[in-house]
């Protein structure tokens, strides 16, 4: 019994020992990075206005930025917010395929779509904030992805609210000009944001703004018309739709979403105290993570509750409105592969 007794315990002090090693294990799998610099420190295209610390160093291996998701530095919320939004989208793809046949089902697929444009857009900006840093060419060749994210997002989303959340009267207003549009618009805010990073050291940060946010501004006023109508609409006739409630604080958490991205607060009265966290972007990212996944779930119950209606209104729609996003999506990313060949001429001209 005592050997018995004493073979339990030499384990244990075997095990203890093993757990002891846990730590270097860690180490050796994830080694020790860089530190970060301060904005002094790299190019300015790197630069963030009133961010003066916790810029990673570029020309490092692609390993080292992988990593940095684990490393505390001035992107590291940004990267963090989007990607677990990420695969919050997927966790709900999951559940609402269980019950929705996107496949045999042709009015599904809006919502197959504004799921799909979730995630990339989503994942896309997890990318370009985790991967930019590497080189000049990384910084404009990712974020050109993110634009190309954006765009998909804002037809992806304009097409759900056009079948699911439009009333009748608005319908026959924008019938047969809305999705075209909406198109366009999308197309253009990824032009626009492109071109207007492109542009960046030869036009004033003001001017780069209204290259990003005009064009974004009026797809938005668009895409989001049919939900206004029907909050407008359900509120002036003594509102009883419950879903009415999830479309409005929609559109309030992305009106101050919009808000933080335009302006740099609190970041801009506070220089150097905002570099970690606290950031104008870090506060846009969470309020347009919350938007998206609010959104998500009045279409979703919009689906479910108004098929009648968006039966009546649509007819076989879906496939032609499929077919205009995949176009979209092509043109955006032509677009930013043209500007993105431009960028890396204009490199190869400074270095030679």
């Amino acid at each position: 019994m005592a050997t018995v007794v004493m073979e339990q315990i030499g384990r244990l002090f075997i095990n203890a020992q093993q757990l002891r090693q846990i730590p270097q294990l860690l180490e050796s799998a994830f080694p020790t990075l860089p530190c970060t610099v301060k904005v002094s420190d790299v190019p300015w295209v790197f630069r963030e206005r009133h961010i003066l610390t916790g810029y990673r160093q570029p020309d490092q291996s692609w390993r080292y930025y992988f990593l940095t998701l684990f490393q505390r530095h001035n992107e590291t919320l940004n990267v963090w917010t989007h990607l677990l939004a990420a695969l919050i989208i997927l966790v709900k793809w999951q559940e609402i395929s269980e019950t929705v046949d996107f496949l045999r089902d042709p009015h599904a697929q809006p919502l197959f779509i504004v799921l799909l444009a979730a995630f990339t857009y989503l994942s896309f900006s997890a990318l370009a904030h985790l991967l930019s840093a590497k080189s000049e060419l990384s910084c404009y060749t990712f974020y050109f992805l993110d634009y190309v994210g954006v765009a998909v997002y804002q037809y992806g989303s304009a097409l759900a609210h056009y079948y699911y959340a439009i009333e009748k009267e608005w319908h026959t207003r924008v019938q047969g000009l809305f999705l075209p549009t909406a198109a366009f618009l999308a197309w253009l805010t990824c032009f626009g944001c492109c071109y207007g990073k492109y542009a960046s050291p030869e036009i004033p940060k003001f001017a780069l703004k209204l290259f990003q946010v005009v064009p974004s501004a009026l797809a938005y006023c668009l895409d989001i018309s049919p939900v206004v109508h029907r909050i407008y609409s359900c509120y002036q006739e003594g509102c009883s739709d419950p879903i009415v409630v999830y479309h409005f604080y929609h559109v309030l958490f992305f009106l101050i979403s919009a808000y933080f991205f335009c302006c740099p607060h609190p970041e801009s009265l506070f220089p150097g105290k905002c570099d970690f966290i606290g950031q104008g972007h870090q506060i846009f990212h969470v309020f347009v993570v919350v938007c998206t996944l609010t959104q998500i779930e009045a279409l979703r119950t919009d689906f479910t509750e108004r098929r009648p209606l968006y039966e009546r209104l649509h007819g076989d729609l879906a496939h032609d409105a499929v077919a205009l996003f995949i176009f979209t999506a092509c043109c955006s990313a032509l677009t930013a592969f043209y500007v993105r060949k431009r960028v890396r001429a204009s490199i190869h001209e400074k270095e030679e």
